[in-house]
């Protein structure tokens, strides 16, 4: 089961899957959604609805089911990954801040959760002290991530004219 971040979805109809170019991408998503493999969480889901414009339609007329709602994360999961973003040393305290109010933060927790991979197109490892990074906090906590195009290869998917 894979949980896509919010810049999966705002890269796709940006720059690689254009609802006029690759709609086979969009319909993809929604038909792995339909086969239990692709979800999003509500966090992300409230960060897509809030730009007005055809990725936020989209997502409105993806099944309910496809934005699992926050009061499904585990109580454990949220602890274990706040406690470790307030005790990492290298995050600054407003990094921490920032993280522990955002979606990054519910993705990641949802994830550890159900046991999820989740999708984004952040790298880890690149040492920055001012912002936490998703692949980072999924390390922490032992959460997998790929980025999106290993998630497309992985369930060979293929978008052919």
């Amino acid at each position: 089961m894979y949980l896509i971040d919010t810049n999966v979805f705002i890269d796709a109809k940006n720059r690689y899957y254009p609802f006029d170019v690759v709609p086979g991408f969009w319909d993809w998503l929604k038909s792995a959604h339909l086969s239990a493999k692709i979800y999003t969480v509500e966090a992300v889901y409230d960060e897509v609805v809030c730009t007005a414009d055809e990725l936020c339609e989209w997502i409105k007329r993806m099944p309910k089911t496809f934005t699992l709602p926050a009061g499904d994360i585990g109580a454990a999961s949220l602890t274990r990954l706040s406690g470790w973003a307030n005790t990492c040393p290298q995050y600054t305290r407003a990094a921490v801040f920032e993280f522990l109010g955002a979606a990054d933060y519910f993705l990641v927790a949802h994830a550890h959760t159900v046991s999820a991979t989740v999708v984004t197109h952040e790298r880890a490892g690149t040492g920055s002290r001012n912002r936490v990074k998703i692949p980072d906090a999924c390390e922490a906590v032992g959460v997998s991530w790929m980025n999106p195009f290993d998630m497309l290869r992985t369930e060979q998917a293929a978008f052919r004219l």
